[in-house]
């Protein structure tokens, strides 16, 4: 019975959207035309947007400053020794939050040239992409090693560009990430040392004392929390980590 009620439910939906006459359109039928942005029609719009949706996670960790944020949050995490605080969810959003303010600059540039004049029907919807992408380019060069992007023009074979301007995205993507990942592990180490100084401090002292059996992790935990509120290390740590890419 159920499928009968759907399946006249569904023919009434379809003749519903077939026209009364012929040149005379339907009312009861949806208007899915977008105006002002560009010739591109509204469901390859909504193709293209679904499309740039699946990849906005690959986008957001690979062409942003996520990567060495969340990697250097990670390894404070570690060198604390700290279980569950603070949790992954909060440095998650810290992360996200940092990575904004960052790239607020180069947000407001891709805004100007390409997404206001899109949306305003000045240019077409390609051009509007070509326009976006030298403003994450010239931020990611920023951050790229030269050994990072010899590493990539040799693997691609790609003849030897007279500027870093002239490189693909397929080169500058892959040498922006690893360069990411060596500055995101040189920090978390440096990071590392004093926790791993009181650590070292603590375990040889329950040594001397010969108290063996007790855990040296759960003595130097307080104290390193405690060397870390005193020194303010939040301030400090976020403070190097957005430094780090002026």
């Amino acid at each position: 019975m159920n499928r009968r009620v759907l399946l006249v439910a569904f023919v009434i939906v379809m003749l519903a959207a077939v026209p009364v006459a012929a040149g005379q359109p339907n009312p009861n039928t949806l208007d899915l035309t977008i105006e002002g942005v560009g010739r591109v029609s509204a469901p390859l719009q909504i193709v293209l947007i679904l499309t740039l949706l699946t990849f906005l996670p690959a986008i957001l960790m690979t062409m942003t400053s996520f990567t060495r944020i969340v990697i250097v949050l990670h390894f404070l995490k570690q060198a604390l020794g700290t279980q569950e605080a603070p949790s992954n969810q909060v440095l998650l959003g810290l992360t996200l939050f940092l990575t904004a303010f960052i790239m607020a600059p180069v947000g407001a540039r891709i805004n100007e040239t390409a997404l206001q004049p899109a949306i305003a029907g000045q240019i077409e919807m390609t051009e509007a992409v070509t326009r976006a992408v030298p403003p994450l380019r010239e931020f990611m060069l920023k951050q790229t090693r030269e050994k990072d992007l010899a590493l990539f023009v040799e693997l691609s074979r790609l003849p030897r560009p007279n500027n870093a301007s002239e490189l693909p995205m397929r080169v500058v993507i892959p040498a922006f990430v690893i360069s990411e990942l060596k500055t995101g592990f040189q920090m978390g180490f440096f990071l590392f040392i004093p926790f791993v100084l009181i650590d070292l401090v603590i375990s040889t002292t329950l040594m001397s004392m010969g108290m063996m059996m007790l855990p040296p992790a759960m003595i130097s935990l307080p104290f390193k929390i405690l060397l870390f509120v005193m020194i303010d290390g939040w301030n400090l740590l976020v403070g190097s980590i957005v430094r780090s890419f002026v």
